[in-house]
Parts: C-alpha cells; structure tokens; sequence
C-alpha cells in the first residue's frame, strides 16, 4: 500500500480508493474516498464518476456506484447524497433519506453537510479540489460528512474531544493560488502567529494558501484532539489521473465522493 499522509491506497475487485487505516479499526463504520479509477465512464469522465450532473450517462454513473460501494462495502442503497452547494448547511438525515441522490431524485437542496446517527446509513459528499471532512464520534456512534461540528454537538451532543476527524484528498497549497481578498478574510479569521503556515505571497502579488492547515486549526479550535486529526498529504490538483481536479482539467471533469456510513 501507496502512504500518502493518513490516508493508504486499497484495491478490490478492480476499483481503487482511499482508506483511513485509523478509521478502518474503528468497526461501527464503513468509510472511503473514491479515486478515478475502476468505473465506466468515458472521456473527461473517465472513468469512476459518481456525480449524475456533469452530463454523464446515468447508467454509466450508477454502475460506478454498484462498483465503488461492493467495494468499500456498502448498499448503495443505503447511500444518501448532498448536492454540494458551498453553503453551510448541514442536514441530519436518516433511513428514510435512503437512497437519495442515487436510486431517486433527491428531496432536499442548498445542503452541503449531512450528519446521522443512524445505522445502515451511509452519507456521500462530492469533491473536486474542494476539502472534504470526515467526522467520528465512537461515543454517541454518531458521523458527519461537512464542515462543522457543531451540527453534531447540537443533534447528537458530540464532545469534540471525543470526535476523530478527517482531512480528505484536495487542493494543496502549492496549486491553489489566491488573490489578496482571499487572504484578507484570512488574515481576519486567523491568529497572527499561524499565518505563515497558512499562506506566502509570491513575486506576481498572489497567494499561495494551505486549506489542509486551515481545517486543521479550525479542528484544533473547536476542540478535536491533535492526535483525532487525520491528514491527506494528497493533492486531486497534483494527481488528475488519479483524483478529478476541477483547476487541472479547467472544469472538464467527473466528481470523486467521500463515504461515511453507520454499519
């Protein structure tokens, strides 16, 4: 097995993904990250897409989800999806959402985050850069696929002390350049003294900024143990043979997924 950060390569029935082997001992949950490879799908696509709305053929997306969920080792109708809208909203969902997303139209919109604390659910969110966040909490057997604990703390009342959580595979800082805005909201949001772990100014004016250490001092604040803090080490920018990065294939591409499901 490939060591990339927290993260190691897995191989089965001709699908590759990414695996926490931290997360793997934990038995209550399944969990992965899918790569590009081992699907159907052709093209810019090529091959394991798993979003129905980058104008794939729906039959070639929904094998890809036979393939990466025999895989990991799930239903895929236990699969419920968000439709990753960049808001903040986070939804708590449950059997009944069961197959949303996937084997039928989803029922709700603007949700970015999903959490559940029930078993035989597994959560999807969908990624092409973007930093996806895996959370566990082993005392009230509860997950989250999104940005905030707080949702969790608030529904199932989640001791971040207690939560294990994940940094998923995206855009490192030496590809994500950044205008001066960006880095004032930066600035603002952040402590003096971790601002050149977070980004450097480059001769052209712009900014490089480091997303994995954001989420990481964002988990720090809000309570997450160092030793709960699971990194990627994993660029999709770096990779796009490996991973669909939305700036290396300037837009033209499949959308990966992160899985967390309750067994």
């Amino acid at each position: 097995h490939e060591h990339t950060g927290d993260m190691e390569v897995r191989q089965r029935d001709g699908v590759t993904y990414l695996s926490y082997p931290r997360l793997e001992r934990e038995s209550a949950i399944v969990h992965g990250f899918s790569t590009r490879l081992g699907g159907v799908s052709e093209g810019c696509l090529g091959s394991m897409n798993l979003s129905f709305s980058r104008g794939d053929n729906p039959e070639n997306v929904l094998e890809n989800y036979r393939r990466i969920s025999r895989a990991i080792g799930f239903s895929v109708e236990s699969i419920v999806t968000s439709d990753q809208t960049h808001t903040t909203n986070v939804r708590r969902v449950g059997k009944e959402d069961c197959g949303c997303g996937v084997l039928t139209p989803r029922t709700f919109h603007d949700i970015d985050g999903l959490i559940t604390n029930e078993p035989g659910v597994t959560l999807a969110t969908f990624y092409a850069d973007c930093v996806p966040l895996y959370f566990y909490d082993p005392t009230h057997k509860a997950i989250g696929l999104s940005h905030s604990v707080e949702a969790m703390q608030k529904a199932y009342h989640t001791d971040p002390a207690d939560l294990i959580a994940a940094i998923g595979p995206s855009i490192c800082q030496d590809c994500y350049e950044v205008s001066e805005d960006v880095i004032e909201e930066f600035r603002q949001a952040y402590p003096e003294t971790i601002h050149t772990k977070l980004f450097y100014r480059k001769p052209n004016g712009k900014y490089q900024l480091n997303l994995w250490e954001a989420c990481h001092q964002n988990f720090l604040t809000s309570g997450i143990r160092e030793e709960n803090i699971l990194t990627p080490n994993l660029c999709t920018c770096c990779n796009p043979d490996f991973l669909y990065s939305h700036r290396a294939s300037h837009g033209k591409r499949g959308n990966l997924a992160a899985f967390l499901g309750l067994r």
